[in-house]
């Protein structure tokens, strides 16, 4: 029992040095574990997530939520400008509106201003985005040049329009006489059924470049060997872009298309610098009668009442539109 082995005695000293290194390596283990936790919990996974959606949530919360509910509550209210007393009449604004011949005017204006852009918007991006899908010398240059309508701030554009269709000044009349298309000044502003084109025309001249940039993104996504192979089996260019163009670009196109109505059915900007909603209220849309009634005319709780009809068309044609691109 005295003497023991070499390997015992070994086995001991191992055993006994790594007691005391677990020992002393103990403390600086506890105080390095407390730190990480003391000064690491902002690195943890969930902190970080928190933070980094914190600003889009409150972005949310002031500039979308709390308009919405604000106007749901003006809505149902007899809120005026400049009057700080205001109560409840339940759904009297809505009743109004109902019984206003101008805003069921307003309600087709704006179809026909959303609907009639979107479809020009379409029969001019296509073909400049196929141009654009190919190569050739300034591709670079037309590219930017293509976006400059786009990038223009909108009451600049605006003047430079309001110019162009002016009765007296009237470059676009200039061209249409000499080219002995019209006999005399067409008064674009003025007229009804002009006034709406002039304003469909000013919208598609400033969102085309939208559409042709995301068709030409889609456009990008068709693998060049899809195209090749319906070439040797015979496919004409009509036939190419039915079967193999459209299934591909349809998804990307859906999208783009639901991101340019909403843009068009909710435009403020573009009708209230170049018409007021005029003439006749014939090119009012929502925005701009809610903006006349709610603020020129003083009476916001109708003025929210206006603004809150958009959204049902607006969730039923986004509802639409996303269960068509969920079938595709």
């Amino acid at each position: 029992m005295r003497h023991r082995s070499t390997a015992d005695r070994w086995g001991l000293a191992v055993s006994n040095g790594r007691e005391e290194l677990i020992q002393a390596g103990a403390p600086r283990a506890t105080t390095l574990s407390r730190a990480a936790i003391h000064s690491g919990w902002h690195e943890r996974e969930a902190i970080q997530g928190l933070l980094w959606v914190a600003p889009a949530f409150l972005y949310l919360a002031f500039f979308i939520a709390y308009p919405f509910f604000m106007s749901i509550y003006l809505s149902v209210s007899n809120a005026r400008v400049g009057s700080p007393e205001y109560h409840f009449v339940g759904l009297l604004n809505y009743q109004r509106l109902f019984a206003d011949p101008v805003f069921w005017q307003t309600v087709r204006n704006s179809f026909v201003f959303t609907i009639g852009s979107e479809l020009i918007r379409l029969v001019i991006g296509l073909p400049l985005a196929f141009a654009l899908n190919r190569q050739f010398k300034g591709k670079r240059m037309v590219q930017g040049i293509i976006l400059i309508p786009f990038v223009i701030p909108i009451a600049l554009s605006s003047l430079a329009w309001k110019w162009m269709f002016d009765s007296l000044y009237s470059v676009i009349n200039w061209m249409l006489m000499h080219a002995h298309v019209i006999d005399y000044p067409w008064q674009w502003l003025g007229e009804p059924g002009l006034a709406m084109w002039s304003v469909i025309i000013m919208n598609v001249w400033r969102g085309f470049p939208f559409s042709a940039i995301i068709l030409l993104a889609g456009l990008t996504a068709v693998p060049q060997e899809v195209i090749e192979a319906a070439k040797i089996d015979g496919a004409g260019p009509l036939r190419r872009f039915h079967y193999v163009v459209v299934p591909i670009v349809r998804p990307i196109l859906l999208v783009g298309l639901l991101y340019s109505v909403v843009f068009s059915f909710t435009d403020f900007s573009a009708v209230w610098l170049l018409t007021q909603g005029g003439p006749y209220n014939t090119t009012h849309v929502f925005g701009t009668y809610a903006y006349n009634i709610g603020i020129n005319a003083g009476d916001l709780g109708q003025g929210a009442a206006i603004t809150l009809f958009i959204f049902p068309f607006l969730a039923l044609i986004v509802i639409l539109m996303l269960r068509f691109l969920r079938r595709e």
